[in-house]
């Protein structure tokens, strides 16, 4: 088959959700992606450069690979990420056709609790992950605005994702695994968001995206329904309540919307984190 136009660099390849990003583009497009911890599933790879964002240019990268097309799924020290962030607006701003989509959280919202989110509402951040997220998103916006995509995400899951093997693990152990019963959630899996973000590059899409479930849950309802389908057993469930009243971290797509076949709901994400056959609990 052959690569289409874009030549893609994946900042934070080797995460989660960046390699699920990288798995879904590198048929299609000549793909690149960076790595922090030595693997040797990377360190042959030539596809795959070693990026230490605390002591390493991330302009050294850019242009030694002079991607077309960048992807920021970074995480690590929030100052070097902010650091790395203005370089990759340097670059973008110099190589003409370039353009950024940069993921973002439901978190730029936490301190807005009495209603979900939708693209046009006001970032409200209270946690330091959420205000650093939000002066990302100003930074981008500020430098190159018609240049980017703000793809904000929900809480994310999978079969593999990183809080359902947490969840498979308290079930094994019988441990403690934490339920807010009062927070309403939207979710979505990480080969979701691979999918979308190629719809987004194909169209060359820009503005601030939702890539979110249509619907909402309750945080205890969902690890209640997910325990259920991957076990006869269930983790020790500590309840925690941060209100009386049922709160909010939810982001919902409602003015960029994707077409229908690029949607997801809460059921299909509990589908794709469930597969009965991808892992097996031993009693």
């Amino acid at each position: 088959m052959q690569k289409q136009k874009h030549r893609i660099l994946i900042l934070g390849a080797s995460g989660y959700v960046g390699n699920a990003i990288y798995r879904e583009l590198c048929t299609y497009f000549e793909t690149y992606g960076t790595y922090y911890s030595a693997h040797e599933l990377y360190d042959n790879n030539k596809a795959f450069f070693g990026y230490d964002i605390a002591n390493d240019n991330i302009s050294e990268t850019l242009q030694k690979i002079k991607p077309t097309l960048i992807i920021s799924a970074l995480r690590g020290n929030f100052k070097a990420q902010y650091h790395a962030h203005k370089q990759v607006c340097k670059y973008v701003n110099d190589t003409p056709g370039c353009r950024l989509l940069f993921l973002s959280s439901v978190s730029v919202f936490d301190g807005l609790s009495s209603v979900p989110s939708y693209e046009d509402t006001r970032p409200t951040a209270v946690s330091e992950y959420g205000k650093f997220k939000v002066s990302v998103e100003k930074l981008l916006f500020e430098k190159i605005k018609n240049q980017v995509s703000i793809l904000r995400l929900p809480m994310v899951l999978g079969a593999y994702s990183p809080r359902i093997l947490q969840v498979r693990q308290a079930i094994k152990h019988k441990a403690v695994f934490d339920v807010y019963p009062n927070l309403i959630i939207s979710v979505t899996t990480a080969n979701t968001i691979a999918q979308q973000i190629h719809y987004i590059i194909n169209k060359e899409l820009t503005g601030i995206f939702h890539l979110a479930s249509n619907d909402l849950v309750h945080h205890q309802d969902l690890f209640t329904e997910i325990c259920e389908k991957i076990s006869n057993k269930t983790p020790i469930f500590k309840s925690i309540y941060n209100s009386n009243d049922d709160q909010y971290l939810a982001i919902l797509p409602k003015h960029n919307i994707l077409p229908t076949n690029y949607q997801t709901t809460v059921a299909d994400v509990l589908e794709n984190s469930t597969l009965e056959d991808l892992i097996t609990l031993k009693n």
